[in-house]
């Protein structure tokens, strides 16, 4: 795969590009500040504090969302993929995603999601859920498996086909109801509820969140040190999942 097809990749993940030519390398500090003038210059989605020094000498991270690419310290050569430390048997790059992924979920304030709490709180997750979603409504069905093992969920409204969808629509009305926990309850069972003009932005916001994080599909789960979970996983097994998480 050359530079130019993973440029193009990039570029279709990170919005347009413009062309810009490269910056020669100074010492450690100036190489940096000149990989990211270039980098930044040539996609418009990137920004100078998203590009900082990786593990690997030579190579620069960077970072968009829950999205990693690596350009070279001359500012030329761009990869895709993730970097393995064969040594530690650690994944570089996904422990990269995770603090990228765990940064954005606790910058989200509270009053912008639905939450359920159980009465003792042992773990905090994240979950990107669409109403009309089988497997999302298999996991909200079990809510109480997931109460008692002491699992609070923070709810994202994730219409997985988008703005023009019948479910973007439903996500809407659940978070203008008058009670957003029972709504979306009866949403998931195709019932009605009480509802109210608000403003609903809150879901374009949940899905853009969705988009960096890199979901491929819903639900999707993301454990508070930013790991990512496609698809249901029963509360016993999501237990053991954080658990093994934190070893």
């Amino acid at each position: 795969m050359n530079v130019s097809f993973l440029r193009k990749m990039l570029c279709a993940l990170l919005g347009s590009c413009v062309l810009a030519t490269t910056v020669p390398a100074a010492d450690d500090s100036a190489e940096l500040e000149n990989v990211r003038a270039t980098v930044s210059e040539m996609f418009e989605g990137i920004e100078a504090d998203d590009i900082f020094a990786s593990e690997v000498d030579g190579w620069y991270t960077v970072r968009k969302g829950a999205i990693i690419a690596y350009v070279s310290s001359d500012g030329r050569y761009l990869m895709q993929g993730d970097i393995i430390d064969l040594e530690e048997s650690v994944n570089l790059s996904e422990e990269s995603r995770n603090d990228a992924r765990a940064k954005m979920m606790s910058a989200v304030p509270e009053d912008e999601l639905i939450t359920y709490t159980p009465e003792t709180v042992r773990h905090t997750v994240n979950i990107f859920t669409d109403i009309d979603c089988t497997f999302c409504r298999r996991l909200h069905s079990q809510l109480d498996e997931y109460m008692d093992e002491g699992i609070e969920i923070r709810y994202f409204l994730y219409p997985r086909n988008g703005p023009t969808s019948e479910s973007w629509v439903k996500a809407e009305n659940v978070w203008c109801a008058d009670d957003r926990n029972e709504a979306l309850t009866k949403a998931k069972l195709d019932q009605e509820f009480a509802k109210h003009d608000c403003d609903a932005s809150v879901v374009s916001s949940h899905y853009a969140i969705g988009q960096d994080v890199g979901l491929r599909g819903t639900p999707a789960i993301v454990l508070e040190d930013g790991t990512l979970f496609s698809g249901y996983l029963p509360a016993k097994q999501l237990s053991e999942a954080i658990a093994s998480s934190r070893d």
